[in-house]
């Protein structure tokens, strides 16, 4: 088995959730991505260890491999991890980094198109780009591993959200509204704007969440 086919393969898997393809609850089929991927068990099995050391998959005995159910206290934790991150990346920027905003301004097109078609979890996936480009610019291949992770665990977290409309369409906008700070290098200001932004979206999530334990 190659180590590195492993990997892409967890990469791939990893993609695939924080694009919303696999809920929380999913059962990935071992038999199935073997098929599909033409790979070898082995090597699915090292990409399951890989993602379940990530914390993107458990495995259940005697039952497979699944996408982990989240709760209010993973909410909490993943916003605590990110108004760390998030703006402080945006604190640290320089004048010339006006000038490196190319890939995030495609996220906020690409977001903003998908709104205007109605397809929400494609701006959602704008939404998620726009995040990991946002701190790709710090240029730390450390800070890029753990946004990917974070992102993937993020989708889980809106997956709650039973209209993805309610969730990503303030956002959509208020991206884009971040952008322009950025461009026009108000990075003090741009990042307050991200600590109100962020914990808006925590509210909106945990009130998701409490919603549905209360129907439950």
């Amino acid at each position: 088995m190659s180590r590195s086919t492993a990997h892409a393969v967890s990469e791939q898997l990893s993609d695939q959730i924080t694009e919303g393809r696999y809920p929380p609850g999913s059962r990935l089929s071992e038999e199935a991505l073997v098929a599909r991927l033409g790979v070898s068990r082995n090597t699915v099995r090292e990409a399951f260890r890989l993602l379940a050391h990530d914390g993107l998959l458990v495995h259940e005995f005697n039952r497979g491999v699944f996408v982990p159910r989240v709760t209010a206290a993973d909410v909490r934790d993943v916003y605590r991890l990110r108004r760390i991150v998030e703006p402080q990346v945006v604190r640290g920027l320089k004048s010339p980094d006006r000038h490196r905003l190319g890939r995030v301004r495609e996220a906020v097109a690409q977001a903003r198109e998908a709104a205007t078609a109605g397809e929400w979890s494609q701006a959602g996936t704008g939404n998620m780009h726009f995040h990991r480009r946002l701190v790709a610019l710090a240029g730390s291949p450390r800070l890029d591993v753990t946004m990917k992770r974070l992102m993937a665990e993020l989708r889980l977290l809106f997956a709650v959200i039973d209209d993805p409309r309610s969730l990503y369409e303030p956002f959509v906008e208020r991206n884009k509204a971040l952008l322009e700070l950025l461009e026009a290098g108000r990075f003090e200001e741009g990042a307050a704007y991200l600590e109100d932004y962020l914990a808006d979206s925590e509210g909106r999530i945990l009130a998701a969440f409490e919603r549905a334990e209360q129907s439950a």
